[in-house]
């Protein structure tokens, strides 16, 4: 007879018990981002939605993937797990939305050392108030417990998105014309990219949560959730043509928008048609950055461009103001080798 302990998967690090309650917390925030197309709920192998192919004559499916970045680190180190979640759907939802595609459904992934159950129910709370600002149903995910693979404490975040469009509907900048007009929408700050160099920055300016920016604090200003511009896009797209849409990521505005420009065209912005924020000052005031450098790491207070005609610019902004938006118009298409100019 062995006299060895006898061992369970809790003496191992991982606590299924945990688990099981943090998805019966979870179940009634999962609930309230649901869509009629779902089936079935939370627990299964996969997750099953109804394609609603009453409202397509040839449908496309649009998917996309992404993470939060190193801006996670700072929501874990100030314990600020409320936002992060929105961050996280924010990423991947308005990716696919500038191709015309409504998000349908997201699914979530979190990965731990130890499940700290209060943590992940906040998180997921985020990802539900995210879903709803997209019109996406959060209709699944998976929530891993890896003692060994993350210190304790940390936890990491990826997410999953699937949306539709009708096939003639898709935006994809191929009749995107000289002369055509580049609106921008304001971000909320950083959005989730060059975060790697901020916290550098803030290491360098021995900066606090305490530290202050204007009126407010520097933290909240770079833990700001990004913001999601689906139902905007969407509502914009039903009134005019959009040629090409962008959405201002890692690159910064010098990288992403030549990515729905074809070739032979180029992108001149106007600089000085908006206000850099003031969290972007500071960032560039810190760590001495270059301005084309500033532009090709951080969207610079512009986290989505819009590209219409010119005939349909004074209607756009209209109806952009009338959902609430502030638009700028900030640079047009002219003939060109490629990339973005950028004057003033």
């Amino acid at each position: 007879m062995s006299d060895k302990q006898s061992l369970t998967y809790r003496d191992a690090g991982v606590d299924i018990d945990a688990g099981e309650e943090l998805v019966e917390r979870i179940k009634p925030h999962v609930k309230r981002s649901l869509r009629p197309e779902v089936m079935g709920g939370l627990g299964g192998f996969g997750a099953l939605f109804e394609i609603p192919l009453e409202r397509y004559r040839k449908p496309v499916l649009v998917s996309g993937t992404d993470g939060v970045g190193t801006k996670l680190r700072l929501a874990i180190e100030t314990g600020r797990h409320d936002t992060i979640g929105i961050d996280l759907v924010a990423m991947c939802v308005n990716d696919v939305v500038v191709q015309g595609a409504e998000p349908l459904f997201f699914l979530d992934y979190y990965a731990t050392a130890k499940l700290n159950v209060d943590v992940a129910e906040s998180v997921i709370k985020g990802i539900v108030a995210g879903c709803m600002q997209a019109g996406a149903a959060l209709i699944g995910g998976e929530t891993a417990e890896m003692p060994g693979m993350y210190a304790v404490g940390d936890y990491d975040l990826a997410g999953f998105c699937v949306g539709i469009v009708e096939k003639d509907a898709i935006i994809d900048g191929r009749h995107t014309r000289p002369g055509d007009v580049l609106i921008g929408l304001p971000s909320s700050g950083p959005h989730s990219n060059g975060y790697s160099l901020i916290r550098k920055l803030l290491e360098r300016a021995n900066a606090t949560p305490d530290t202050k920016l204007g009126d407010g604090l520097l933290y909240d200003a770079l833990l700001a959730p990004t913001r999601i511009y689906v139902k905007t896009v969407l509502a914009l797209m039903q009134q005019l043509p959009l040629q090409s849409v962008a959405h201002i990521t890692g690159g910064g505005l010098i990288e992403n928008i030549p990515r729905v420009v074809p070739d032979g065209l180029e992108v001149l912005i106007d600089r000085t048609s908006w206000r850099l924020p003031a969290v972007f000052e500071w960032l560039q005031h810190t760590g001495n950055i270059a301005a084309h450098e500033l532009l090709r790491t951080f969207n610079c207070g512009i986290g989505m461009t819009l590209c219409v005609g010119p005939q349909y610019l004074d209607q756009a902004l209209t109806i952009l103001r009338s959902l609430g938006e502030q638009p700028l118009v900030i640079g047009e298409i002219r003939r060109g080798d490629g990339g973005v100019v950028v004057h003033g």
